[in-house]
């Protein structure tokens, strides 16, 4: 009964959530007019500029606010399953929600001490059982359906989250590889599997997606709430969906 009360209460990431604060006047200013590896540079500077971080334990009680259910404040969205799950439903165990890396923590590698381990531009809540079987999976199309995450598909190496997400999916991930150049250098590419590599793929596939899946009232209000609220930066590539092709 339980499985079939959160197949009963799925959401839409996409209903329409209020919007909070545009970017700040001049934020991106460092960025007008460039393309390629120079607005890659200047948007890396933007967004690791005057950023707080939190722990790992903090983001329990953040993803309850940067993904609270705005039709159930009560609850939050899973990122791939689609449901709406008690913000109190966290932890470890079967049934609970857990924080998953869209990054994986594999493909950096990095850990859970500080950033990007907490970055919450890239932390979401997922069902326990799902996250386990996305793993350190890079994306792409194609596989089987995925019974606990209706919608989603995944074969030994690979995972395609459900249509809704599949925009916000990508533009996390080309977050991550602005946001941490040099250093930990993580990189979207073309290839398959590199865990223990800072790579993660399918370049090509991640665009289709960010064309085909535009950027959402439910991105917005989180990209919003991380600026005011936590890590004080923001995920251009939601503030400025064109910029993913002057890039990638």
């Amino acid at each position: 009964m339980a499985v079939l009360a959160g197949l009963f209460a799925l959401a839409l990431p996409h209903a329409a959530a209020p919007a909070e604060a545009a970017p700040p006047a001049g934020y991106y200013d460092a960025a007008a007019g460039l393309s390629g590896e120079r607005l890659k540079d200047a948007l890396h500077g933007i967004i690791s500029t005057g950023t707080a971080s939190i722990t790992y334990k903090q983001a329990w009680n953040a993803l309850k606010v940067t993904d609270e259910d705005p039709a159930r404040p009560g609850s939050v969205i899973l990122l791939y399953s689609g449901i709406s799950r008690s913000k109190d439903q966290n932890g470890g165990d079967p049934g609970d929600w857990n924080r998953e890396h869209v990054w994986p923590q594999s493909h950096g590698p990095f850990d859970t001490g500080t950033t990007p381990g907490t970055d919450l531009h890239h932390l979401r809540p997922e069902d326990v059982t799902v996250n386990r079987i996305r793993g350190n999976k890079d994306f792409d199309n194609g596989g089987s359906p995925v019974p606990e995450a209706p919608g989603n598909r995944s074969d030994k190496d690979s995972w395609e989250p459900r249509d809704a997400v599949k925009g916000d999916v990508a533009r996390m991930v080309f977050y991550m590889a602005v946001r941490y150049e040099g250093g930990t250098d993580l990189e979207v590419d073309e290839s398959g599997t590199h865990s223990g590599n800072p790579r993660l793929g399918r370049l090509s596939v991640l665009l289709a997606w960010h064309r085909q899946d535009p950027v959402d009232a439910f991105e917005r209000r989180r990209n919003d709430i991380i600026f005011e609220r936590y890590q004080h930066n923001r995920n251009p590539f939601i503030d400025h969906p064109e910029w993913v092709a002057a890039i990638f």
